[in-house]
């Protein structure tokens, strides 16, 4: 009769622990399905950077506005972002970045003839070492331009459009997970596919607020550009912050990579082939059959280095050229995964841990519901501590991609967060509540 009646009280006392574990793994009350557990995309939750966006000091425990709806697109820039309106906490992380050298004194590019490359100052070289121009083809180290041999690594820049729907149901038919490098701006006309993308399990990464030429921008302009698109991912996401970004036109240098790297964690991902695409429904532009002969070449041809092939949502047009070469990828035997998942692959044997090859491991960021798993990580992070830190070694074009993942901010060098420690506590809730529990049984 006595354990007739301690048996509900126990499932009751564990399913509030699971609940409270539940709910502060996972920042927010609204849900993000996702149909795959891939964690590749976003920083863990206790990275430094996430100090730069959460709107409360000890959980971030608030609910945001549901995507789509009016509050939730009215706390955004409706254009360029004015620089003035930048959040304090950005402004000083940018400016503790800057003292401490970690931003490359780069002169600001321009455009004398509108819509062409950029051009710097006279004695400034943009291929040389000290600017490195991503738009003239110089490598940053540590920027992904190359898959790994034998495989392509997926994305599409621009969305999401109204061309998203059509490529995302021939994702979802194929089961083929990609990169979304979107734009801020598109995410708030285009709520629905946003959400969609997130939900299907797909990597979703920044491409700027406005798609402007990031090298004619000052330093605070490029931190307003990746930093609202961020806040706004972080908010409509449950509060997952990207790692990875892409340059509109492929135009970073060292100045610009830098400050996303330093300030906001991201590492920047380019591409080594084209297909010009995005011209498909311009006058004089790229055809269906130029885009084909191209692929033909491509996928037919050497495996290595891999390929990571510039593609966009952006027009009907542009999907249809994807579905057109899929099955020549698929035929040629390359093997297809999405670009931000070949980028992280490889960088640590810890599960999340900031160093490369020690450190400590921080709490599993999973899908919802995977509680177990969730509270397997979390109590692992309590007992495993990190000696020492080391950076990534240079990639090579026959090595998998594999940027440095290093702390977001020089201004906050520490991994531990109030989350951690809420984290900390209600495992602890849940390892007392199971004692009792085990208790009871005992006794009986």
């Amino acid at each position: 009769m006595l354990l007739s009646s301690l048996l509900p009280a126990a499932f009751f006392l564990s399913a509030s622990a699971a609940s409270l574990t539940h709910r502060s793994a996972t920042h927010h009350e609204h849900r993000i399905l996702q149909r795959l557990p891939s964690n590749e995309w976003f920083h863990p939750r206790d990275h430094p950077v996430h100090q730069l966006f959460r709107r409360d000091a000890d959980t971030d425990g608030i609910v945001y506005p549901d995507v789509g709806s009016s509050t939730w697109a009215a706390a955004y820039p409706s254009s360029t972002p004015d620089t003035s309106q930048l959040p304090a906490a950005w402004t000083a992380a940018l400016n503790a970045a800057v003292g401490a050298g970690n931003i490359p004194n780069v002169p600001v590019s321009s455009q004398p003839v509108p819509d062409t490359n950029p051009v710097y100052p006279d004695g400034y070289d943009p291929t040389g070492p000290d600017v490195c121009s991503g738009t003239y083809k110089c490598r940053i180290p540590g920027n992904v331009w190359d898959a790994p041999d034998g495989y392509i690594g997926t994305g599409f820049d621009d969305g999401p459009t109204s061309a998203s729907p059509a490529l995302l149901d021939f994702l979802e038919a194929n089961n083929e997970t990609v990169t979304h490098f979107m734009i801020g701006i598109n995410i708030i006309s285009e709520p629905d596919s946003f959400t969609r993308s997130v939900e299907l399990g797909h990597d979703i990464a920044v491409h700027t607020w406005t798609h402007p030429y990031m090298t004619t921008l000052s330093n605070e302009d490029v931190l307003a550009q990746l930093g609202w698109t961020m806040q706004l991912i972080h908010n409509s996401t449950g509060g997952r912050l990207p790692k990875y970004w892409r340059p509109p036109y492929g135009d970073t240098d060292l100045r610009v990579s830098a400050i996303a790297k330093e300030v906001f964690g991201m590492e920047t991902i380019l591409w080594n082939q084209d297909t010009e695409d995005w011209s498909l429904t311009e006058t004089g532009g790229t055809t269906a059959a130029a885009i084909n002969a191209s692929m033909t070449t491509w996928l037919t041809g050497s495996k290595t280095p891999g390929l990571i092939i510039l593609e966009h949502e952006l027009s009907d047009e542009s999907v249809q050229a994807f579905e057109a070469a899929y099955l020549v990828m698929k035929s040629n035997g390359w093997n297809l995964q999405s670009v931000a998942q070949l980028a992280v692959a490889g960088q640590s044997p810890y599960q999340n841990a900031l160093g490369i090859n020690d450190g400590s491991v921080t709490p599993a960021d999973i899908i919802i519901g995977e509680i177990s798993a969730t509270l397997s990580a979390t109590l692992s992070s309590t007992t495993t501590s990190s000696t020492t830190s080391s950076s990534a070694p240079t990639k090579t074009s026959s090595q998998s991609a594999t940027p440095s993942q290093s702390v977001a901010s020089s201004a906050d060098n520490s991994s531990n967060s109030a989350f951690s420690a809420w984290s900390r506590l209600s495992v602890g809730k849940s390892v007392v509540y199971g004692a009792i529990i085990s208790a009871c049984v005992i006794f009986l």
